[in-house]
């Protein structure tokens, strides 16, 4: 993966996402597919934008123009109009906040064809953006997994094989892009797993991320989130268990990847729980 200076957008941990990224986007680029409510134009450019790296994935500002134009004038001009979005543009002295600014796009390397050109795909907060907003149908949805499989490896990575044993249950993932955490208080009262102490300790885990974090760490938490999310389920608790151990059991590489970030959440708890008990002695 790209540095983050390689990138060329610099964005935070989930909880950036859901305290600054999250709505700003809303504010900036909509908080509603322009396929469902009509709004400002900027908003259904920008979003045409994003569902074209959304099912594409890297992509030149030509290539982007080009998906949906075949005459060369047209698509320069259009390829002009993409730019702006990506990079922002001056009005009346005033700067306007473009993709990169935002952190939803970044770039990933080069396009060394003719004249080398800058490849741009979707950040991981804009894949979450684009989950969260456009309403994407669930075959675009299949081919963002497809295309950025290597940016989301632990669940894009593995999507057919995730749903291959549970299903639809993968909406959770629309779940987390809405910015909802599931880790307040009340989440202990609704099932005796560890799911309050795991969430929380994400969240502690990356705590030192808010403003900057890399692509790789960013996955992983992102990832983390939606394993512990499966354990809570609106069927029969015992159902939801035996089925996220199927998932974990029959990948082991999967397995081993989780089972280090739960060792880890042990050892944290264990040590605060020795710092309870020094309040007694």
């Amino acid at each position: 993966m790209p540095s983050i200076k390689e990138q060329g957008a610099v964005y935070g941990n989930l909880s950036a996402y859901k305290q600054y990224t999250r709505p700003t986007a809303h504010r900036i680029f909509g908080q509603y597919s322009y396929r469902n409510r009509k709004g400002p134009k900027h908003h259904e450019n920008v979003q045409r934008l994003l569902e074209i790296l959304a099912v594409n994935g890297k992509l030149t500002t030509w290539g982007m123009a080009k998906t949906h134009l075949s005459d060369s004038s047209n698509i320069r001009t259009q390829e002009k109009d993409y730019r702006r979005l990506l990079v922002g543009r001056m009005a009346r002295g005033k700067h306007t906040m473009g993709l990169l600014d935002v952190g939803l796009v970044v770039k990933d390397g080069k396009n060394i064809q003719k004249a080398p050109s800058d490849l741009y795909r979707l950040s991981l907060h804009g894949i979450l953006y684009c989950l969260d907003v456009m309403n994407l149908s669930e075959k675009d949805i299949e081919k963002m997994a497809e295309k950025y499989a290597n940016v989301l490896p632990q669940i894009f990575g593995k999507w057919n094989y995730i749903k291959s044993i549970i299903g639809n249950d993968t909406d959770r993932l629309k779940t987390l892009a809405t910015g909802m955490f599931m880790d307040n208080i009340q989440i202990s009262n609704i099932t005796a797993l560890p799911i309050y102490e795991l969430m929380t300790y994400i969240n502690v885990k990356y705590q030192n991320n808010f403003e900057q974090i890399n692509e790789e760490d960013l996955a992983n938490q992102i990832s983390y989130w939606f394993y512990t999310n499966l354990l809570i389920s609106s069927k029969k608790s015992n159902n939801s268990t035996k089925q996220w151990k199927k998932l974990l059991d029959n990948d082991l590489e999967l397995k081993k990847w989780y089972y280090k970030f739960v060792d880890e959440a042990i050892s944290f708890y264990t040590n605060r729980f020795k710092q309870i008990k020094k309040l007694k002695s």
